[in-house]
């Protein structure tokens, strides 16, 4: 895969990172959008400022529980579609610091972060239902009409959001990336151009007033074998809402697994979503699921990392394969259907096969194996302990003294390297 060669580099390094829906919809918790969908007047939104007040939020904790997982980067909101400001923002009002916990939270998330080598990402919302000169793009997530005494200005409102990324960008140290959403359909150019100046090594999403540098497919993986560009999906751990939700349906440890094993051996990052709760804690169920996909991602890590999408090495659907080195792993983010599968038209044996889940070896050998047709020898992996692994992805490293050589002996080549 070739890089940038430049600060944007940790992007394709860093792989696996935690994403943060936290503000004053942590109070009713029912959904980051309850001003929209229930939906609710303005002048009664803004009565949860007084009672927003997260007295246990300590940014170690939220960092201690990122690491446990796994992930090496944080995206926190700053901004959501309410426009209530997660720092103490000289532009408007209505911000953390004028709640009645007072504190800049996104200044001592930062502090944090950068004292533990964690990289900071901030999303902000181009939407916003709370400026009075916010207008509609004529996207989604829009109030259907402007809120009473409101003045929609277009020149203003961008003015007020140049103003805001200026100050993310110079008050809180280096920013790793930028995450725009709700795509404006509007190109202004010079907000970008103000991010980039501030923080040359930024990256920048595809969700902003301008063409960004990675895509973010939500709550999907695209079909395919690998991205043909840099890409970062992201998903929650809940399925109905991204900030936290007392009567939350949680997708299964397995389904996430699923997702970011897929994500990743495409090429691709993750960003995986927690809400924490109104007093700033991340709930014992969010922490638990991030601590489980934690406890399998470390033993299926080196898969992703300075890998390569190899998947069209084979023909077979039930898998997909990545390529470090002498090393091919397979990937089964669809469940395993039997204890062995055939990597057609794979024909080079392995001097060994390793499950990374457990360090266990499994039987891998080129033979011909009996089926509906007649069929040529292929590279078979066997005797894999599915029913032992029914609750996680399997990954399968499989080792080659010289994998060009076997490759090229075998009439095959590895020459897809999914330039970005």
């Amino acid at each position: 895969m070739q890089r940038f060669n430049d600060g944007q580099d940790w992007f394709f390094e860093k792989r696996f990172g935690m994403f943060v829906h936290w503000g004053l919809y942590a109070v009713p918790a029912w959904h980051e959008q309850i001003q929209w969908r229930r939906p609710m007047a303005k002048a009664d939104y803004v009565k949860l400022v007084d009672q927003f007040n997260p007295t246990a939020f300590d940014p170690d904790a939220w960092l201690d529980v990122l690491q446990g997982a796994g992930m090496e980067y944080i995206c926190l909101t700053t901004k959501h579609h309410d426009g209530f400001c997660m720092w103490d923002t000289a532009f408007t009002d209505y911000k953390i610091t004028n709640t009645p916990y007072g504190k800049d939270v996104l200044a001592m998330l930062a502090e944090a972060c950068h004292r533990r080598g964690v990289r900071l990402c901030l999303y902000y919302s181009c939407p916003d239902w709370h400026h009075p000169n916010s207008i509609n793009f004529g996207g989604d997530h829009q109030l259907d009409q402007p809120n009473p005494g409101d003045e929609p200005d277009l020149l203003k409102y961008v003015a007020y959001v140049k103003s805001q990324i200026t100050e993310l960008c110079t008050q809180f140290g280096e920013i790793s990336a930028f995450f725009w959403d709700i795509p404006p359909k509007i190109n202004i150019p010079e907000l970008n151009a103000t991010l980039r100046e501030l923080q040359p090594g930024i990256m920048i999403n595809d969700r902003g007033f301008g063409p960004g540098d990675y895509s973010t497919p939500e709550r999907h993986v695209p079909t395919g074998k690998a991205f043909s560009s840099p890409t970062e999906a992201c998903q929650s751990v809940g399925r109905q809402s991204w900030g936290y939700r007392e009567d939350e349906d949680y997708f299964s440890d397995l389904h996430l697994m699923q997702s970011i094993d897929r994500t990743m051996a495409m090429g691709g990052n993750y960003l995986l979503n927690v809400g924490p709760k109104a007093d700033g804690t991340i709930d014992d169920g969010n922490a638990r699921i991030l601590a489980e996909i934690g406890r399998w991602f470390r033993t299926v890590r080196e898969s992703y990392y300075e890998a390569r999408p190899a998947s069209h090495l084979i023909k077979n659907d039930e898998c997909l394969l990545t390529r470090k080195e002498n090393s091919l792993y397979a990937h089964f983010p669809k469940p395993l259907m039997s204890s062995g599968v055939v990597l057609n038209p794979l024909t080079c044996q392995p001097r060994r096969a390793t499950l990374l889940n457990t360090g266990a070896e499994v039987r891998a050998t080129v033979e011909t194996v009996p089926s509906w047709c007649r069929s040529e020898p292929y590279l078979r992996i066997s005797r894999i302990p599915i029913n032992q692994l029914s609750t996680e992805v399997p990954v399968i490293r499989l080792d080659f003294d010289d994998l060009d050589q076997a490759l090229a002996n075998a009439g095959g080549q590895d020459g897809n390297e999914y330039i970005f």
